[in-house]
């Protein structure tokens, strides 16, 4: 038997690459003669650059930029020859910023522009941007400002770029030089949301990083307004709301293309050609719940398996919004959480769960393959 695993990162706890070393170490103690492709992979989130430098063997680099409090950063890069990828996440993530000082409309994105530049000046000619996991609602703005663009209210005095001063904008002033003439920029991102009204960005994504609900109405008016000026068209775009608006902001000040970050992430591991060996594939993500299935890492490997290969999902743990399995491809769902305990307690011992719950389904695999083989 061939399992090729292909699991994303369990958020705050282990990286994709561990995941599926726990689970090939459970799934070989109950088949040793089982044969493995460890897949990790990421799709736009924390995570993505990780599954790339092991698809790519890309070099790992630093450079110091802003951070999302205003602070120095250093953010990492990967690059090989005239390629660089990096994620948002590492530089004004969501994680990055405490807990007390969380507050969408008044961090700054601006680090990720300066990336941007910093790569370009350094010659790379595509640069590919993951805009999952980040603590911003900005819609870009702060990224344009590390590019060198400016925003002006009615009286021509210029605002600080955050998304508290979205509405407040009436003009927008352009670097002197576009750095980005020469540069592909690829927006990898995981979700299809639009950049306004109730599935864009301040209404699905603003409460998870401290937006007030009653808030969403306005922030999301202002957002709107704020494109009406600099790029109405970008109103029809899925996936236009990731990052907060930041896939909005590429695409419109960065000449950013948007992708699909599953389906870019599998295109550059070869999946198509590396499943076809595969008798099984396990995917899996820390908590799977209704949001995944619209793109996320496990549904859209799930997608890309050809219909005689079943999928298996193992999470952290499943959400009560999911739908029964079989559903998306996947036929059975299980948690690895094996009893109630703190939050930091059950993050600590996922590397454990993980692989005892595939030593579990391992042996289930091969009591269904020797019934199946003595009913023959």
């Amino acid at each position: 038997m061939h399992i090729l695993i292909a699991p994303d990162s369990f958020k705050e706890s282990l990286s994709a690459r561990q995941v599926a070393e726990a689970l090939r170490k459970g799934f070989s103690q109950a088949l040793p003669h089982a044969s493995f492709d460890l897949m990790p992979v990421g799709d736009g989130g924390e995570g993505t650059m990780a599954a790339l430098i092991d698809g790519l063997s890309l070099e790992i680099k630093t450079h110091q930029v802003t951070g999302a409090l205003g602070q120095p950063v250093n953010a990492h890069y990967a690059s090989k020859e005239n390629l660089a990828v990096f994620e948002m996440a590492d530089i004004c993530g969501l994680e990055k910023v405490p807990k007390n000082a969380r507050n969408p409309l008044r961090v700054t994105t601006k680090g990720v522009g300066e990336m941007l530049a910093y790569l370009t000046q350094k010659g790379f000619t595509q640069i590919m941007v993951g805009v999952g996991g980040s603590s911003s609602n900005d819609g870009g703005i702060g990224m344009a400002a590390g590019l060198g663009y400016r925003f002006l209210d009615k009286q021509g005095k210029e605002l600080e770029a955050v998304g508290a001063n979205l509405g407040k904008i009436s003009s927008i002033l352009p670097p002197k030089e576009n750095t980005l003439q020469r540069v592909s920029v690829t927006i990898i991102t995981d979700v299809t949301n639009p950049l306004c009204g109730k599935e864009g960005a301040s209404y699905v994504f603003g409460g998870q990083k401290g937006l007030p609900s009653q808030d969403f109405e306005s922030i999301d008016q202002s957002m709107r307004k704020f494109y009406q000026l600099a790029n109405p068209d970008i109103f029809n775009l899925a996936g236009a709301g990731a990052g907060g608006g930041m896939a909005a902001g590429l695409v419109t000040f960065a000449g950013g293309k948007l992708l699909s970050g599953i389906d870019a992430v599998l295109d550059i591991l070869n999946f198509d050609q590396r499943v076809k060996k595969a008798d099984l594939v396990v995917v899996g993500e820390g908590r799977m719940d209704k949001q995944s299935l619209s793109g996320k890492a496990p549904v859209g490997v799930a997608l890309r398996t050809p219909d005689d290969i079943p999928v298996i999902a193992i999470c952290g743990s499943l959400k009560d919004d999911l739908p029964d399995f079989p559903s998306h491809k996947i036929q059975a769902a299980f948690p690895i959480i094996a009893s109630v305990d703190s939050l930091e307690n059950t993050l600590a011992q996922a590397q454990e769960n993980l692989r005892r719950t595939a030593l579990n389904l391992g042996n289930l695999v091969l009591i269904t393959k020797n019934n199946f083989t003595n009913e023959r």
